[in-house]
């Protein structure tokens, strides 16, 4: 396994600046933010490492070029907007975009493309589930036609009061995985595997990785803390709102030794991207670089 960690969390720095500083401090893999150069929608969004839009054979060459002077690989290009939202014009430009960043994977010669499923917050899970029928079977098929592998993330997407009642993501459950599989069984579609988001559902971490052994394409290292205190207050049915708390591997609930080692005994064997979304190491600079060495001193042990 290789341990890399998403840009997504630099927004002032060049890719240049972020390759430099992951090599110098024993990161060997970078997961490239490639959102449309527009302003951040939400926080560790909306940043752009890679102009997919504009990017061209040359511009490829050139990055390649430069990520292997600092002796990094590329694990995927990262876009997470939401597909399947009721906005038909913004659902249209989000999959012209995903389908650029397959495009731009192709040219740099990087095999996954990370992204959402998206879900119509105002709808159960069902109903998005006839319209994703409808709407990612070319979504895939063109990602093939490019040889190209689509990695869903798992996150619910629930984390404020705008993504009520239902978030803005799917794909957050084996249920729901498997159903989207009937769907579409494709080889070239599966996860992006966050384990965070199973600890806020309650999930098996381990479990889930030795069922979907075949459909896990990467792996994001983020953690999450459950506050019982907010829990006591709201309720489970308040689905994580006041309660669910993203930390850096080692400050949260999950048992990183045993989700490895689970993912080295079904044969995983690819990279494993930190995903950086704690609250407490923002800010700065300074404190974001924190935050990552921590994270990688944490993992580091489980990963060679």
């Amino acid at each position: 396994m290789r341990l890399g960690l998403f840009t997504a969390a630099f927004p002032e720095l060049t890719l240049e600046e972020i390759a430099k500083w992951a090599a110098e401090n024993g990161f060997e893999s970078l997961e490239l933010a490639c959102w449309p150069l527009e302003k951040a929608s939400r926080r560790y969004a909306g940043v752009t490492h890679v102009d997919v839009a504009e990017l061209t054979p040359q511009k490829a060459k050139e990055i390649k070029a430069m990520l292997k002077n600092y002796g990094l690989d590329v694990s995927a290009l990262g876009y997470y907007p939401n597909p399947l939202q009721a906005n038909l014009q913004k659902r249209h430009a989000e999959i012209e975009h995903i389908k650029k960043c397959i495009v731009a994977a192709e040219m740099l010669d990087v095999s996954v493309m990370g992204t959402f499923i998206g879900m119509d917050k105002t709808k159960n899970d069902e109903q998005n589930l006839e319209e994703y029928a409808k709407v990612w079977p070319s979504i895939v098929k063109f990602a093939r036609e490019h040889s190209r592998k689509i990695a869903i993330e798992n996150c619910p997407m629930f984390f404020s009061n705008d993504e009520w009642p239902n978030g803005n993501n799917l794909a957050h459950s084996p249920y729901l995985w498997r159903k989207m599989w009937e769907i579409i069984p494709d080889d070239n579609f599966g996860l992006n595997l966050d384990p965070s988001h199973l600890i806020l559902q309650m999930i098996d971490c381990e479990r889930v990785v030795h069922e979907f052994k075949g459909r896990i394409f990467h792996v994001h290292a983020k953690d999450l803390s459950i506050d019982w205190e907010g829990v006591y207050q709201r309720g489970v049915f308040s689905r994580g709102m006041g309660w669910q708390v993203p930390r850096l591997p080692g400050f949260g609930d999950m048992k990183w030794d045993r989700f490895i080692g689970a993912l080295y005994a079904v044969g995983y064997d690819s990279y494993i991207s930190i995903e950086h979304e704690d609250r407490a190491f923002e800010g700065t600079e300074a404190k974001v670089k924190q935050g990552f060495l921590i994270s990688r001193d944490v993992l580091r042990p489980y990963i060679h």
